[in-house]
């Protein structure tokens, strides 16, 4: 009886099974190791805002969980999209370059002509970090103290009072044109680029009227006496200011903006490892220093599966479109 040779079909069979069971077994062995160097972790806005604070607060955490330095790099410009672009394009996907992006790179993909990645399909969307409200803010020399005045006021002055942003199409921009769009005023909107710290100087100096803005550099200014809070943009008052009511029980029922952001990694980063960063950050989360960190931020902790945050994020990327579209907002 003749010996049976295998077939070329079977041979090219058993060739893929061994490629696909060795890959499963370094993965795994990448991830029991990772990390084992100095992980990098992009914020892609400026030094002092509210993302910068956030990823920092995040590195920390993960380098005492991972016994391993995590340093932050600032890329900045673009509205957030040269550092996304970078993680998304011109690293190794083997989870040593991560990325803190959110909200605003949900409102990006419909805001910007070109956007040279795909939030969904060039990054793996890891973990969420936490949501946190804004604060409408003006100069003291305004007369009004409330949401409802600011309104009022508005409809007598239209197209008068000015209002500030960093970066066009940044959820605070947004916020503004949704509580105008919602009040029926007209306000005129001043774009600042690279952040919050000129329009910080010019809201001070008096040169514009008032901005929505993360906490963390709004309430020292409140605090100071050199801003006047008007309302917070979540649907609830926030500890940190909580003598200052909401946008919606100031008159706007259902306004509601909130940031969020998370990380994210390369696309083609290995399951394991994106597994591993998620878990460690689930676990930094549920911390109760993290918590207390966040805290003064007005930020809560958001525990997602990795699966949840991807829908998540696909969500947001529609219900970004719909405000920007209402807007009529459009940049390069």
């Amino acid at each position: 009886m003749k010996d049976r040779q295998p077939s070329e079909e079977g041979c090219m069979k058993k060739a893929w099974i061994g490629c696909a069971v060795g890959v499963a077994l370094v993965g795994g062995v990448q991830a029991q190791d990772y990390p084992n160097r100095v992980v990098r972790l992009v914020a892609p806005f400026s030094p002092g805002g509210s993302t910068d604070v956030l990823t920092r607060l995040t590195g920390a955490q993960l380098s005492n969980r991972w016994n391993q330095s995590v340093v932050v790099e600032n890329r900045v410009g673009a509205s957030g999209r040269i550092g996304a672009e970078h993680v998304a394009k011109n690293v190794p996907p083997d989870g040593y370059t991560l990325l803190v992006a959110g909200a605003p790179h949900a409102i990006g993909v419909s805001l910007f002509r070109k956007v040279n990645y795909d939030l969904e399909k060039d990054l793996v969307a890891i973990a969420n970090i936490a949501t946190f409200p804004s604060v409408i803010v003006v100069h003291p020399s305004m007369p009004v103290k409330s949401a409802g005045e600011l309104i009022a006021l508005a409809k007598k002055r239209p197209g008068e009072i000015a209002f500030g942003s960093p970066n066009i199409g940044s959820p605070n921009h947004l916020a503004m044109e949704l509580f105008k769009t919602m009040a029926g005023i007209d306000m005129l909107h001043i774009p600042y680029k690279g952040g919050s710290g000129q329009m910080m100087g010019d809201l001070l100096g008096g040169q514009i009227q008032l901005a929505s803005m993360g906490f963390p550099p709004a309430v020292p200014q409140v605090k100071a006496g050199r801003l006047r809070a008007l309302a917070v943009s979540s649907l609830k008052r926030s500890p940190v200011l909580p003598d200052v009511p909401t946008v919606d029980e100031s008159g706007l029922r259902g306004f509601q903006v909130e940031s969020w952001y998370g990380v994210f990694g390369p696309a083609a980063m290995p399951k394991d490892i994106v597994s591993k960063v998620h878990a460690d950050m689930q676990a930094v989360l549920a911390g109760t220093e993290m918590k207390a960190k966040l805290a003064p931020l007005g930020a809560e902790p958001s525990l997602m599966s990795t699966d949840q945050f991807a829908k998540f994020v696909h969500a947001e990327i529609a219900k970004w479109a719909k405000v920007v579209k209402a807007s009529g907002a459009k940049a390069d």
